[in-house]
């Protein structure tokens, strides 16, 4: 279950004297706004009956009734089952969320695997595609076409478990905006129009199909959002999010809410400079942080499998194994990853002040050898003297949260946000 409401943002109230920045909400934005109270209670709860979704929301019992009927007719809600209060009065249903209907569907792209996830509107992971390959060495159109092949068979695969995803979301490596990847070393990927040739491929699969609303963010940013719904932050909503793949991307979470940036280009952590002459990096620049604490730096200081060897997750475990085993040269190389990792992240923390760090990717594994190194930059270099080398303020990422899956939890928020407009154009299998 998705841990914590996804809030909407409301407009602010203009300035007396001045025109409304928006105008009056009629009955329908009113009544829209309330069926997306009522679906998300109820998603919040698991299970609640209607006078519990009432006191959840502060409308009375009529309404709650009317609108839980609506949900009901859409499909987002099932009602079964009898509770008995010990109270006088008649026993109320259980209200759940539909386990068919709407679903949403992420793709994940990096450079060794294409990722696929579908999510109910529970936010639980019903179907999961992995294909590893090397990304880095066909052009992009190839690249997108090959993961629109493994969306489509997870669509079918969706479609017998009566699922209707309503939306696909592309988490990316790289500078992610409006659709296209800026850049992406990862992938060699310059100015790429990422999400219209994904439609483009995924509409030609399915001729006979509604052609389905594509999106696409970074998949650091996907990476953190996923932690915040489904890891194991608990109350946490201020955290900085780190994930190592073949690069280093960041995101940083504020009050349950993205840092963006001026332009959507916030947490591109891995091109902090850390020696100004160190080597030099796939960005142009020297002496990034990629280049002590990446994947393929990692590996190269580790000796383990070759600099452009694609099996991430073979070298990643080789290395962890050769770790655990006490080789001298894996743990050097972890634990200057980890005093690299500190020192940047101490700056994060001094800058920004999250709860919690978090190391996703292929530092949730290899956390125990990264940690405590990275643990003692941030406990002598943060100012606030709140974080010490013991604790939980410095964590590995939860194993239930990826990019593929924030991707598709992100389609199905924007089903909680507005359940008409989604219903309205949902295809039907």
């Amino acid at each position: 279950m998705v841990e914590g409401p996804l809030r909407l943002r409301l407009p602010s109230l203009p300035a007396p004297g001045r025109d409304p920045l928006e105008p009056k909400a009629g009955r329908d934005t009113v009544r829209r706004h309330n069926l997306s109270l009522v679906l998300r209670a109820v998603r919040d709860a698991g299970e609640i009956t209607r006078a519990g979704v009432a006191s959840r929301v502060g409308l009375t019992r009529a309404a709650i009734s009317s609108l839980v009927e609506q949900l009901l007719e859409l499909g987002y809600l099932s009602e079964s089952g009898k509770t008995f209060s010990g109270q006088a009065g008649r026993p109320g249903t259980v209200l759940t969320v539909a386990r068919t209907g709407v679903a949403g569907i992420g793709v994940e792209i990096d450079s060794h695997a294409v990722s696929v996830c579908v999510v109910d509107l529970a936010g639980t992971d019903r179907v999961r595609l992995v294909e590893h390959r090397d990304n880095r060495c066909a052009p992009p159109a190839q690249v997108l076409r090959r993961a629109a092949l493994i969306a489509a068979r997870a669509l079918g695969a969706a479609e017998e478990q009566r699922l209707r995803p309503v939306g696909v979301a592309l988490a990316l490596p790289g500078l992610v905006a409006s659709g296209t990847v800026r850049q992406a070393a990862a992938l060699g990927w310059t100015r790429v129009p990422a999400e219209d040739s994904f439609a483009a491929a995924l509409a030609a699969l399915r001729p006979r199909r509604p052609a389905l609303p594509v999106r696409s963010e970074n998949e650091a940013n996907l990476a953190a959002l996923a932690e915040l719904w489904f890891g194991g932050l608990g109350t946490v909503r201020t955290f900085l999010y780190l994930g190592g793949e073949t690069a280093i991307g960041g995101a940083l979470v504020i009050g349950g809410e993205l840092l963006r940036g001026a332009h959507g280009f916030a947490g591109e952590i891995g091109h902090t400079p850390v020696a100004p002459d160190g080597p030099e990096c796939r960005c142009g620049a020297r002496g990034c942080l990629e280049q002590y604490a990446g994947r393929l730096a990692l590996l190269r200081a580790a000796g383990v499998g070759g600099q452009d060897d694609p099996d991430t997750t073979g070298s990643v475990a080789e290395l962890e194994r050769r770790a655990r085993g006490g080789d001298e040269r894996a743990v050097a190389a972890l634990e200057r990853a980890g005093l690299m990792l500190g020192r940047v992240l101490a700056g994060a923390v001094n800058l920004f002040d999250p709860a919690a760090v978090v190391l996703g990717g292929i530092y949730r594994p290899l956390s125990p050898w990264l940690v405590p190194r990275a643990a003692g930059e941030l406990s002598a270099r943060a100012v606030s003297g709140l974080w010490p080398r013991a604790g939980t303020r410095l964590r590995p990422s939860s194993a239930a949260a990826d990019a593929a899956r924030g991707a598709a939890a992100l389609v199905v928020r924007d089903v909680l946000t507005d359940p008409l407009a989604h219903a309205e154009r949902a295809p039907v299998p």
